[in-house]
């Protein structure tokens, strides 16, 4: 099975890094989101990782950007990797639209962090067809790949997705499909028992991450793990697994809700349990 062509949906942090890891392998990558100028940002921030990487060796930037294209709407294509906001809805009717667009052999993917695949799956008339492409931030620079089999996922689609990561320069891990699969199922109830140690005074937020890096020899402590995916993301996940183990130890906390309803988001809106610089958009 081939995947030379590979349809990337949605251009922000995650589906940026996609098409760039994808584009750095050789392959020819389409990049579509609905947002007006999200692939033009997304380019741009292609660009920036590219020439960081270039200093230290890496491929030359203009040589990987040639092999992106940006496209209006969905294009056929060997595979689809969907990488949108974590929203079921959204994500449906992305798989739906996809089944009608792509050729029939095509792989449809998804980026998502803890929706079920079955559910993804069910949108389409190819349910064998459909796997989970769970990748990390930021998607240049880690190496793992979640991926995460629907149950009606062939074994030819499992192996021909493991392949491509291992392709992509990434260490694949197979994960079944269950409510936030294995990465965040350990992730999500880590950062949120953070947030309670903040909400409740433990101790303050700067306290908490060091005591997690140095104590747990992790590379970034969880609130500013939490900024980094975005908090209305973190809520997101958690709401799934709630809901999904039918088990309320996984709500979220709700220092973390009030955070969200506030605007603060994390590192993209600039202000989370941190303070951040955003770059804004340049008319």
């Amino acid at each position: 099975m081939t995947l030379d062509h590979v349809l990337v949906v949605g251009a922000g942090q995650m589906g940026g890094g996609i098409a760039q890891v994808v584009a750095a392998s050789g392959r020819r990558v389409s990049l579509y989101d609905a947002l007006p100028g999200a692939t033009e940002r997304g380019l741009a921030t292609m660009r920036r990782s590219l020439e960081k990487l270039a200093e230290k060796g890496g491929a030359d930037p203009d040589e990987v950007l040639a092999r992106v294209e940006t496209v209006d709407d969905l294009v056929a294509a060997d595979l689809m990797i969907e990488a949108v906001v974590e929203d079921t809805d959204v994500k449906e009717d992305i798989f739906r639209r996809a089944d009608s667009a792509l050729p029939e052999e095509a792989i449809l993917a998804s980026n998502t962090s803890s929706i079920p695949i079955r559910t993804l799956a069910a949108a389409t008339a190819r349910p064998d067809r459909v796997i989970g492409m769970h990748f990390f931030n930021p998607v240049p620079v880690l190496q793992l790949v979640e991926i995460v089999r629907g149950h009606e996922t062939s074994d030819e689609t499992a192996e021909a997705i493991t392949e491509l990561a291992r392709e992509l320069g990434k260490t694949p891990a197979v994960a079944n499909d269950f409510p936030g699969f294995v990465s965040n199922r350990i992730l999500m109830p880590f950062i949120n028992e953070a947030v309670w140690a903040l909400h409740d005074g433990v101790a303050e937020a700067e306290a908490i991450d060091t005591i997690a890096k140095l104590g747990f020899a992790h590379p970034m402590g969880p609130l500013a793990l939490a900024d980094l995916i975005g908090l209305d993301t973190c809520v997101a996940i958690m709401e799934v697994l709630r809901d999904g183990l039918n088990d309320d130890r996984y709500a979220p906390c709700p220092l973390l809700r009030q955070y969200v309803g506030a605007g603060r988001l994390g590192r993209k809106s600039g202000q989370g349990f941190y303070s951040y610089e955003v770059e804004r958009p340049t008319e």
